[in-house]
């Protein structure tokens, strides 16, 4: 393996450090490539991609690999940021995760990597498994990234490594400590990187300007007022500041001409659950599977899998139905199918659905 040359995508985190430090075992040929997505845009540096590419640096002397930076700010903002705000201006709560993997890093980073530095391999701190191009799960269920990258191609598959989707956390840690990487205590990244620890809100409000209106039952009875139709999510109970007696209130929908939030009381209403969906903008890992198929599929990353069958409608579309009704179903989230440990591919959420015939009329 030492002539086979791979590039490690290193984010200053431990999971693509101990990438690069299992390669480099290995016998391949190592380099860390360091990929800047977003420009600071005050002093406070709440998304600090310098400290990052510090912890890089000092990861790859610890193990001796040369690691270079690359900026792609421009094609991020461009193809992820930009429809990350136009999402939300439409009322619908994006997955950032998703686009930036079909993007940015199975993308121009892939091609940077294969093309321009002429890497025989792309790695990434991924927990995920590559199987002769077959995208398999995990062996951490916690924290199995699947989800995330259903947009990937086989083409590319063959050439992308995930050095520790064999691991659990755990074990991943405990290789850092014994090892004494730079980062092998660093606390992991959550939530969306170019928000950092700001308030949400306050982020949102300077790219898009939001008007307060009502939340509204589903027959029309006024029960308060909400900050603006984008911070809301389909299923969403937290932060909605709705007193009174009873059950707590839960996002059961949204009226963006009327810039009104549908919300009803109880975890367990009908409203939040729904047995089909419709969903575009398909993609499958490798060759698209005869349908009917059935296998199961994710709602969300933290869903567990559901029992459905996948058929095509007559728009092209897809049509998803499941044994069971699932909650708080979210237009423009992803759902993910799987054969097993296998991910198959997935597609964007359009509608749910609880009576076949309105399926048949949309």
């Amino acid at each position: 393996m030492g002539n086979k040359r791979v590039i490690v995508g290193m984010s200053g985190g431990v999971d693509s450090s101990v990438s690069a430090l299992l390669l480099k075992q290995q016998g391949y040929d190592v380099t860390g490539l360091f990929m800047k997505n977003w420009e600071e845009d005050d002093d406070s540096q709440l998304c600090s991609s310098k400290k990052d590419y510090d912890d890089v640096a000092r990861v790859c002397d610890q193990i001796d690999i040369p690691y270079y930076s690359v900026n792609f700010a421009k094609e991020y903002k461009e193809r992820v940021f930009n429809q990350f705000v136009e999402e939300y201006r439409q009322g619908y709560t994006p997955n950032p995760d998703v686009l930036c993997n079909r993007e940015i890093k199975f993308n121009v980073f892939f091609k940077k990597a294969i093309e321009q530095m002429g890497a025989d391999y792309l790695a990434t701190g991924h927990y995920c498994q590559n199987n002769d191009a077959l995208l398999q799960r995990g062996k951490d269920p916690s924290k199995d990234q699947t989800y995330f990258l259903y947009t990937i191609k086989a083409k590319e598959l063959s050439k992308v490594i995930f050095p520790i989707g064999h691991l659990l956390k755990s074990q991943v840690r405990e290789i850092a400590l014994q090892h004494n990487l730079a980062t092998s205590t660093k606390k992991d990244s959550t939530g969306i990187c170019f928000i950092g620890k700001r308030d949400f809100k306050d982020f949102l409000s300077n790219y898009l300007p939001l008007t307060p209106g009502k939340f509204e039952t589903a027959n029309g009875q006024v029960i308060g007022q909400h900050d603006g139709i984008a911070y809301y999510t389909i299923g969403q109970r937290k932060g909605l500041k709705i007193g009174g007696a009873g059950q707590a209130w839960f996002v059961v929908g949204k009226d963006v001409e009327r810039n009104v939030v549908i919300v009803e009381q109880g975890e367990d209403h009908p409203l939040l659950y729904h047995k089909y969906l419709t969903a575009n903008e398909v993609s499958w890992i490798n060759k698209e599977p005869t349908l009917p198929l059935r296998c199961s599929a994710k709602i969300r990353y933290r869903a567990a899998d559901a029992p459905c069958v996948i058929e095509s409608s007559a728009k092209g579309s897809l049509v998803v139905t499941f044994d069971e009704p699932q909650k708080a179903i979210t237009p423009r989230q992803s759902v993910v199918f799987y054969d097993e440990e296998t991910c198959l591919g997935g597609a964007m959420i359009d509608k749910p659905f609880n009576d076949i015939k309105e399926l048949c009329l949309n």
